[in-house]
C-alpha cells in the first residue's frame, strides 16, 4: 500500500510538472498566469521591480488591474538604468505624477494585440505599423527579422524580448528600452 501511495505521488508530481507547470510563460525567473492580471503577474517578475514602482508612484495599478484588455510593451529594469542618471528618480517623485503616468501609459495599447497580430498590422502597413497609445501618443511597430521593434516618438527602438505574456485583462510583450513620449 505505501509503494502504491508513493507512485500515485510520483506520478501526480510528474503531471503537475508535465501539464500545470511549464505552459506559461516565465518573466523573470517567475511563472506567468493567465488568470492573473497585468499588475498580479508584474509583482512576481524579478525583471520588472523599477516598472512596479513606478506603475504604484504613478496610482496606475487600479487601472490595469481593471478589466481591459489591454497590450503592454513592458521594460525590463536594465532599459530604466539605461535611461540618463536620475531619471527614474525624478519620475518616481510625487510632484512628477503627471508626467510618470504619461511615459508609463504610452507602453499600453487599448485592446489586445498578440505577436501574430503585431506582425500582421505590420505587414498591413507595408513594413510598418503605427498604434495610439492610451496617452495619446503613436508609437510605430516594424520588423527587423524576426524581430518585432518599437520606435517611440524620440526616434529610439525597443525590441521586444518575450511576447505573448497573457494575462487574464490582455497581454504583456517584454522590451529592452523605455518608450518615451
Amino acid at each position: 500500500m505505501k509503494n502504491l501511495k508513493m507512485k500515485i505521488v510520483f506520478a501526480l508530481a510528474i503531471l503537475t510538472s508535465t501539464f500545470c507547470l511549464g505552459k506559461n510563460k516565465m518573466v523573470g525567473g517567475a511563472e506567468m498566469y493567465p488568470t492573473k492580471t497585468i499588475v498580479q503577474n508584474a509583482l512576481n517578475s524579478k525583471d520588472h521591480t523599477t516598472l512596479v514602482a513606478a506603475v504604484k508612484a504613478s496610482e496606475l495599478v487600479e487601472a490595469l488591474s481593471s478589466e481591459g484588455p489591454f497590450t503592454v510593451f513592458a521594460p525590463v529594469n536594465s532599459a530604466f538604468e539605461a535611461l540618463p542618471e536620475g531619471t527614474v528618480e525624478t519620475l518616481l517623485k510625487p510632484e512628477n505624477k503627471e508626467q510618470l503616468q504619461a511615459v508609463l501609459t504610452y507602453h499600453v495599447i487599448s485592446g489586445k494585440l498578440n505577436a501574430k497580430d503585431v506582425v500582421s498590422a505590420i505587414k498591413k502597413g507595408g513594413g510598418k505599423a503605427e498604434l495610439k497609445t492610451l496617452s495619446g501618443g503613436v508609437i510605430t511597430l516594424m520588423l527587423d527579422g524576426d524581430k518585432v521593434q518599437i520606435k517611440d516618438s524620440k526616434s529610439n527602438i525597443s525590441t521586444v524580448t518575450i511576447a505573448d505574456v497573457e494575462q487574464s485583462n490582455g497581454v504583456i510583450h517584454v522590451i529592452d528600452h523605455v518608450l518615451l513620449p
